[in-house]
């Protein structure tokens, strides 16, 4: 069952109260309980100009609850505003990427990575308090998988009612489930909710693909065919993160991505 409402703790990440400069303060405390000694895993975060959005993801993914040594990694893909200051304010590693292309911004996250394990988020999207341990469990609980990935719901960020998104998540659902018995799972893979292990990753040449194709899903295509195991899709829903609408907006809206999302289903779209 999906859930209607945004949950609490989301919707506490997403409406910060106070200023910058205490949310900054904050965050660097959460992510001081997160650094347990060496570490162990990597959330490695590409952004672009992301002022508005970068301090609410910090704040979901630094108060995490996990038995892991973690470090957070922004890669900057040559932000103009804020970005840069905010996430050094908030205590966190912020690596600069000069090539403006996401797969780029990856790699260079996967580079510099200190965990054995990769976990790959964006700078719009809120993290619940388990979802490090839980993206990580199948990876260490069961052999033969090369990544895990796990679902999400939308936070509305323009007219859209988030019942009417509870409703078109479903219909997302069914064309995944599609996806994955009829056609090519990997398509379901997205970059901001994965995990994997950085020496697999690095082995297949990390986040690089051919012209035509989407880093995400290539990239979780060529761990598999490789051999380092099969997809995962984590169900469990205490993993389940909320991104914004901003993309399915930016594509001409809700109704546009249903289509899309349709031609995709019946083979009429390869995008």
């Amino acid at each position: 069952m999906r859930p209607i409402a945004i949950p609490p703790y989301i919707s506490s990440k997403y409406y910060l109260t106070g200023s910058p400069e205490k949310t900054c303060n904050d965050i660097k405390a959460a992510y001081q309980h997160l650094q347990k000694g060496p570490i162990q895993v990597s959330v490695v975060i590409p952004a672009y100009n992301e002022e508005n959005n970068i301090l609410r993801t910090l704040s979901s993914l630094a108060n995490n609850q996990s038995k892991w040594s973690v470090e957070i990694i922004v890669v900057n893909n040559n932000s103009k505003d804020k970005t840069k200051e905010l996430v050094e304010a908030a205590g966190v590693t912020c690596i600069l990427e000069t090539v403006q292309r996401i797969s780029a911004a990856r790699n260079a996250g996967l580079s510099a990575a200190n965990g054995k394990y990769i976990l790959t988020a964006d700078a719009d999207t809120i993290y619940p308090e388990n979802w490090i341990d839980l993206m990580i469990a199948p990876m260490e609980d069961q052999t033969g998988i090369a990544i895990c990935y796990g679902r999400f719901a939308h936070i509305p960020t323009a007219n859209t009612p988030r019942l009417v998104y509870f409703f078109y998540e479903y219909i997302a659902d069914i064309s995944r489930w599609f996806n994955k018995t009829f056609r090519e799972e990997a398509v379901n893979v997205y970059g901001f909710n994965s995990c994997f292990r950085k020496a697999d990753g690095l082995a297949v040449d990390g986040f690089n693909f051919p012209a035509g194709a989407g880093e995400d899903g290539w990239f979780a295509l060529k761990l598999r065919e490789q051999g380092f195991g099969k997809l995962f899709q984590v169900t469990n829903p205490m993993a389940l993160v909320w991104t914004t609408d901003r993309r399915m907006q930016k594509d001409g809206g809700l109704f546009v991505g249903i289509i899309k999302r349709l031609k995709k289903m019946l083979g009429f779209s390869q995008e």
